[in-house]
Order: C-alpha cells, then sequence, then structure tokens
C-alpha cells in the first residue's frame, strides 16, 4: 500500500487527512462536506478489523475496504489501491499510443451544481421555442424517465422502451420546428457550466495525442454547441459521439442522422451507429483518430457519474480500464456501491484537477 501512496498521492498532492478512530467493523465520520449546497452530509469510511488507528504509510489511512483521502479541497475514495496501482503500471508500460478516454458528459465534465443550484443537463437545457411541444416531451420524460429506473421491467423490454421515448421525442423536435437558433439560444441561457480543470485535461491530452470520446445519449448538437459557448475552443481529439441532426438550408431540423443512440447503447458500438457530420467540434485542427484506430487503443480511462456509465466500454475489447466515478449527491447512501464499483471516487461535485494529476501519471513526459 505503500508504493500505491507514493507513486499516486504523495508524488502529485498535498495531502491533508481528516483522522478517525478505529473500531473494528464499523462506521466513523471522517468528515463534513463543507462545498454542498445543501445541508452537508457524513462520509464515512469502514476500517477492517486489523486496521489500527492512525495514518498508514504515505500518509493515507489505514484500511483493508477504502483509502479515503483530502486532495487539494477534493474528497477521494479508492475502494482497492493496490490494483489501482497495477492499473496504473500497466497502463505507463503501454505508453500513450495505446490510451483513450472515454466521458460522459451530463454532470460528469459537467457541473452539477452551479451557483447553489442543481446545473442542466444538454437535453435538459433545450427550449424548443414552441411550449406546445415543450410541454408534449415533459410529459413523455414524466411516464418514461420512471421506466428507466424501474428494476421490474427486464433489459430487453426496457431497451425497447427507450427506444420508443427517443423516437417520440426526436419526431416532436422534428414536428414543432427545431432550429439551430433555438439550440444556441437555449444553452446561452441555460445554467450549465463545465468543472473547474477541464480545459487543461483536454489540452494535456490533445498534446498526448489521446482521443476523448464524449458519449452521450442525448443530442450532439446541443453538447457541440455547449463546447463553443462555454469553452471558446475546439480540441482535434475531441469527438461527440451522440444524436446528431440534420438541418435544411434555414436551420430548420429536418431528420436525424444514424441509429438512435440512447441510455442502454450507449457504448463504443455506437461508435459504428452515430451519424458522420460533425463528429468533432472543429474540422480546422487535423482529423481525428477513425473508428478502427481507436478501437486498437485497449487501454482505457473512464469517466462517469453513474455506475451504468461503466457499460461505454462495451463493445471494446480492453485490457486495462481505470474507472473513475463522480459522486455528486447522496453521497451518504451511494458511495459504499460507487467504490466498489469505481477505481476512484471523487466526492460532492469536485474539479478535474485529480483527474488530470492522474493522466499526467499515466503519461508522464
Amino acid at each position: 500500500m505503500g508504493t500505491f501512496c507514493h507513486s499516486y498521492y504523495a508524488l502529485f498532492y498535498s495531502i491533508h487527512i481528516r483522522r478517525c478512530r478505529s473500531f473494528s467493523g464499523t462506521w466513523k465520520s471522517l468528515s463534513r462536506f463543507s462545498n454542498s449546497p445543501r445541508k452537508g452530509v457524513d462520509c464515512r469510511t469502514r476500517l477492517s478489523g486489523g486496521a489500527k488507528s492512525g495514518l498508514g504509510s504515505g500518509g493515507v489511512i489505514t484500511g483493508e475496504v477504502m483509502e479515503h483521502v483530502t486532495i487539494n479541497g477534493s474528497e477521494v475514495v479508492v475502494g482497492d489501491p493496490q490494483s489501482l496501482q497495477s492499473k496504473i503500471s500497466s497502463i505507463r508500460i503501454a505508453g500513450p499510443q495505446k490510451l483513450q478516454v472515454i466521458a460522459d458528459f451530463d454532470a460528469t465534465l459537467t457541473k452539477y451544481w452551479i451557483d447553489g443550484r442543481r446545473g442542466q443537463s444538454s437535453h435538459g437545457l433545450l427550449q424548443q421555442g414552441n411550449p406546445e411541444f415543450d410541454e408534449k416531451r415533459q410529459k413523455l420524460y414524466e411516464y418514461y424517465h420512471p421506466l428507466e429506473f424501474d428494476p421490474t421491467i427486464p433489459l430487453d423490454r426496457k431497451a425497447v422502451l427507450m427506444e420508443e421515448w427517443w423516437g417520440k421525442t426526436h419526431a416532436l423536435l422534428i414536428e414543432g420546428g427545431l432550429t439551430y437558433d433555438a439550440i444556441k439560444t437555449s444553452v446561452a441561457n441555460a445554467n450549465i457550466a463545465f468543472r473547474e480543470g477541464v480545459i487543461e485535461l483536454f489540452e494535456f491530452l490533445e498534446g498526448k495525442d489521446i482521443p476523448i470520446l464524449v458519449f452521450s445519449a442525448g443530442l450532439a448538437d446541443i453538447i457541440e454547441e455547449v463546447f463553443r459557448q462555454k469553452l471558446h475552443r475546439s480540441f482535434k481529439n475531441v469527438r461527440i459521439v451522440s444524436n446528431r441532426m440534420e438541418f435544411d438550408k434555414n436551420g430548420q431540423l429536418v431528420a436525424f442522422r444514424g441509429k438512435t443512440i440512447h441510455v442502454l447503447n450507449k457504448n463504443e458500438h455506437a461508435l459504428d451507429m452515430a451519424g458522420p457530420v460533425h463528429d468533432r467540434i472543429d474540422n480546422t485542427n487535423g482529423e481525428i483518430e477513425d473508428n478502427s484506430s481507436v478501437k486498437k487503443r485497449t487501454n482505457v480511462l473512464l469517466l462517469g457519474d453513474h455506475i451504468g456509465d461503466l457499460g461505454m466500454s462495451d463493445g471494446l475489447d480492453y485490457e486495462t480500464r481505470i474507472s473513475l466515478g463522480f459522486l455528486n449527491d447522496n453521497i451518504e447512501n451511494s458511495l459504499e456501491s460507487y467504490q466498489k464499483a469505481f477505481d476512484v471516487v471523487y466526492l460532492n461535485d469536485a474539479s478535474m484537477r485529480g483527474v488530470l494529476k492522474l493522466t499526467s501519471q499515466l503519461c508522464p513526459d
């Protein structure tokens, strides 16, 4: 465990540990989340029966279940430090030419909270400019959204329902006369923002020629507009894999390109399903790798905010995957499942700077 601490935490960060007394098989509160716009919640770490109170080597709490540290003001949980260290070593040895980054968009690249209010999703921010059709889309959401999370519905049946929901929503956007001007206005008025450190992370990966695949079950044209308006620049290595629109010469939506991408097929299979138009934010900086070249990059750094986002790497026969989860809300009830599912969990709507530090270790100069 000391090797892990030295090579990941101690090498890059100034670590502050909130100490706790250890009791065999019990839970003890480590900290309160002062950055949450709501009332603070306890984050608890379970120490194993053999753990001793105090700090392990390298400045990390010693325990068999997880490591919980505060890094540059962000709460970080690592479920299996030894496994993570092994994965880091494997990706470093293989080199950046074998690495790709797969990222969810909403509440992963973007903030969950903005000035004390819940940030909008790329799909939720859209105002069609036609109240009748905005209301119809909302009613579809109210009907289908509970079905998306209903554990009693078999997966194959749920996939049919999601395809149905997306199809009806897309039809309403066409019938209601959505224009690209309405997309630009919606983004300009939206409560949406990228996490601090996203630009620096993308710049680092661009410099290493590492592709970033941004997967979304939403609308690529909206996500690309969010990039334009909020980041004010493009990246040659970024590709948005999502549902794509086709507009006529007057800027009115007339069709969707490619097969429908929804929450249950949002993975590397979708690379071959997505429409070919404006696959990147800007076409002036050179060509991103084609699908076959991307799939040859068999080491993956995956970023998501839901356990289901782990499925984004489905369709890729990867060798090593490091999964990073952003647990933004309901921390006390969800922490245990997240730390079991993800290699690293960032708590309380953390910045992207921790991811940048980890990435710089995977691809050192």
